[in-house]
Order: structure tokens, then C-alpha cells, then sequence
């Protein structure tokens, strides 16, 4: 969602004259979009400032920049952020970023900072002007913003606020205009995703498996993605558009975060262990070849030895081709900060590397599984090696083939020649050559 935005930001800056360019060494403005879920990322904040600081310093004398700090961190620490880095021009949350422009004009007036961290009544997707996506095959798609759950660990409640959906049919005129642009695929975002309810100006909310549908039916939209989804909120209607809408592809982010059901009771997440093995099983009963990938979490407070086997026994029983895997890190106001029994950090580290090592392994298999398949895969730009193209596929894994450049952009049946960790290595298959010679 951080990448969506930011390109929503390059969007609304260029009709007053902004372009954006590849380094902050000659940039007018540098603009920090930040995330706020683990301590690691907010703390880079901080890091980058400095290096950022540097250039503005080098500057003063020639061509003066601006610094700004955007998103989740700036949500959470405005004030902290103009404190510790008072240099900082503008610091503003992810619900404001549409008014972009106004603020880079009160930075140039004021003498102090702009801070634009209240929530406004207003939504920014009502101001945001249509995406460009010339020359690209995938964009994202944010349909809904912010969370009602409240899992224990997690700020994203109080950094992107209360849920809420876009309407229909601003959803779908961007999806139209994305695919008049030449994007094959779309990857519809939100913080919770499959409890997207999209008004329709009179008649029921659409749920997100009805939004899928229709989209599905865009022409030149060959491939519907949707990240991320909150197993509890995962209807009938989204099972049957994994089965039913063809452009959905067999692949699903769907995070369980642990395996015990005395640590997800302390996540206050609403599902249960068997609750997301009957999840599983219903979307592989409707997509038998549907492919998982998850997040995970070790060392939530109170996580014990018999806690964490049971996650690992969740893990080895569904098998997942990727995950996201951390080991918990406290994020100051959320209610898990202030339980008892926090896990030393020795004990984590040992666990998340337990896990990895498992989770790598399935990974490796399924990606060896691959190997003498043929696979769908959309290129979408150039290899590290010369001659070299990059896509995905289906299930979202990265593969370089050799082909001519004129094929970026189209989706290409590919051979799986080679499984790496992270990546397959493909050809062409001989009677894709022939025809497309004969065409």
C-alpha cells in the first residue's frame, strides 16, 4: 500500500510541476514514505533522515530542498519526528497526502514545519486524480484502508484509522482506466482487504468476491490479485470467486500469524488453528491448485516452547510456497507492549530461525515442483543479464527467461527449466516458437 501511495503522491505533485527523479542528490523534494508496523522500519526513518539531512545541508547556498515524511511513522510520531529532526519540512499522515500541493506551498511561506496529522472527514481518494500507468503491466489498487480488528500487536488501527471501503464505481473506473493504459494486472490493497464493502449509490454493498467479478470482465484485465485478507472475514462469495472468475489468480496471502490458539486469544485475532485449516481447506476445494503464502509471528508475549510447536505443526500440515516471518517486536501503544512475559530475544531469534528454516524448505519445494511445467508468466521487464526478461506467475514466484524485449508486457507460456530459492529459471517452448513465427 506504501508503493500505492507513493505513487499517488508523484500523481497529484505533477500538475504543479513536480517529475520524479532517480536519486535525492538533485531533487527538490525528498519525501520519506514510511511504515510503522515493526521498530526496525521506524527506526530506518530516522537513519535516512540523516543522509538525506546531508544533501539539504550541502544546498542551502544553490538550489534548496524540502524534506518530508510521509505515512505510518509520521502518523504515530509527528511531533517526535520535528524534535529529533528539525530540518523536516512537512510531516503528514496517510489519509492527507491529497493535499500534497497546498502543503508544499504553506512549507515555502511558514518558517516552521507543516504537520498534517489529523484525520480528515473528507476521503483523499475523492481528490486523487486517475493513475498514470503508462508503460506498465501491474499496478496496485488500494479498494480499503485502515482496520477495526484490533489485533494486539498491530498499530495499523491507530496509524490508518477505521475501516473504510471506496465506492464501486470509483474502484472500477480506475481499474478500466489502468487497463486502457496497458496493465494486465491489478492487485487490489487494504489493510483488510476481503472485508472490502463497497457502496454502490442505492443498492447493497458489494463484497469483495462481487467486486472481483466484475472486474474479471474488463477487458485486457487478464490478472486479479488482492492482498491482505483476515482469515475470519473470508465469505462464501470470495471461495466461489476463487473458483468461478478466471482472471483471479491461484495464488492467496492469508495470514494466520501463529499456530496456538492460547497466542492468537492474546492476538485478539477471531479465528482459531482449526478455524484456518477449514478456511484452507474450502478455497483448495474450490481452487484445487491454490497456493498460500502467510505471516507469521514468534515470540508474541507469553509464547511458549509448546506454543511454538504447535505453530510449526500448523506450518508443516498446510504448507505454504512464501511467508512473512518476524520475531515480535513491541510497538509502543498497542496492548501487547505492556504484557507480561515477554520472550527473551535469544528464544526468538531461535525460534524465527526454526521456522525459516522450515518455511524455506517448503519453498524450495514447491518450486521445484515447478521444474518440466509449463506456466503462464507475465514479463514485465528486463533481467540483470543481457538478453535477459522477468516476470511472474501464477503463484507470484519471479522468472527470467531469455527472450526479445518486444515480448514485455505480454503473458507468455513458458518451460520451468530451473528452481532456485527465490526465483525459476524458464524457455520457450519449441511449439510456442513455431507459432509465434507463423503468426
Amino acid at each position: 500500500m506504501n508503493v500505492y501511495d507513493a505513487e499517488r503522491m508523484a500523481d497529484i505533485l505533477a500538475p504543479v510541476g513536480y517529475v520524479l527523479t532517480d536519486t535525492p542528490d538533485d531533487a527538490d523534494l525528498v519525501i520519506l514514505n514510511t511504515c510503522h508496523i515493526r521498530e526496525k522500519a521506524a527506526e530506518k526513518v530516522y537513519s535516512d533522515l540523516g543522509r538525506v539531512r546531508r544533501i539539504k545541508s550541502a544546498r542551502v547556498e544553490t538550489e534548496p530542498m524540502m524534506i518530508a515524511v510521509a505515512g505510518c511513522v509520521a502518523q504515530a510520531e509527528g511531533e517526535e519526528i520535528l524534535k529529533r529532526a528539525p530540518y523536516v519540512d512537512m510531516v503528514f499522515g496517510p489519509q492527507t497526502y491529497h493535499r500534497l500541493p497546498e502543503m508544499v506551498a504553506r512549507a515555502h511561506r511558514l518558517a516552521g514545519a507543516v504537520l498534517e496529522t489529523d484525520f480528515p472527514v473528507e476521503s483523499k481518494f475523492d481528490f486523487l486524480p486517475q493513475p498514470s500507468a503508462k508503460g506498465r503491466t501491474s499496478a496496485f489498487l488500494t479498494v480499503q484502508e485502515g482496520c477495526d480488528k484490533f489485533c494486539t500487536f498491530c498499530v495499523v488501527p491507530y496509524t490508518r484509522g477505521a475501516e473504510f471501503s471506496r465506492p464501486v464505481d470509483q474502484v472500477i473506473s480506475e481499474a478500466r482506466g489502468l487497463a486502457a493504459a496497458g496493465v494486465r494486472e491489478i492487485t487490489l490493497l487494504g489493510q483488510n482487504v476481503n472485508n472490502y464493502h463497497g457502496n454502490t449509490g442505492g443498492c447493497a454493498d458489494w463484497s469483495l468476491g462481487r467486486l472481483i467479478a466484475e472486474l474479471g470482465d474488463i477487458n485486457g484485465l487478464d490478472r486479479i490479485r488482492y492482498t491482505t485478507s483476515y482469515p475470519a472475514d473470508v465469505d462464501k462469495a470470495l471461495i466461489a470467486a476463487h473458483r468461478d472468475v478466471p482472471a483471479l489468480m491461484p495464488y492467496l496471502h492469508l495470514p494466520v500469524q501463529s499456530g496456538s490458539d492460547r497466542v492468537l486469544k492474546a492476538m485478539n485475532r477471531r479465528h482459531t488453528a482449526d478455524d484456518y485449516r477449514r478456511l484452507v481447506a474450502n478455497l483448495r476445494a474450490a481452487r484445487p491448485d491454490l497456493a498460500l503464502s502467510t505471516d507469521l509471528i514468534v515470540g508474541f508475549p507469553g509464547e511458549s516452547d509448546r506454543d511454538f510447536q504447535d505453530t510449526m505443526d500448523l506450518v508443516a500440515e498446510i504448507g505454504f510456497v512464501g511467508a512473512y516471518s518476524f520475531k515480535y517486536s513491541p510497538r509502543p501503544g498497542t496492548p501487547a507492549a505492556i504484557m507480561e512475559s515477554q520472550v527473551d530475544e535469544a528464544v526468538k531469534k531461535n525460534r524465527l530461525a526454526a521456522l525459516q528454516e522450515l518455511l524455506s524448505l517448503q519453498q524450495s519445494k514447491f518450486n521445484s515442483a515447478c521444474v518440466g511445467n509449463e506456466l503462464d508468466v507475465l514479463l514485465d521487464g528486463h533481467g540483470r543479464h543481457s538478453g535477459q526478461l522477468i516476470g511472474r506467475s501464477p503463484f507470484m514466484q519471479a522468472v527470467h527467461v531469455s527472450a526479445p524485449s518486444d515480448l514485455i508486457g505480454s503473458i507468455v507460456t513458458l518451460r520451468i527449466d530451473e528452481a532456485h530459492p527465490n526465483s525459476l529459471a524458464a524457455s520457450v517452448p519449441e511449439k510456442w516458437k513455431t507459432q509465434r513465427a507463423i503468426a
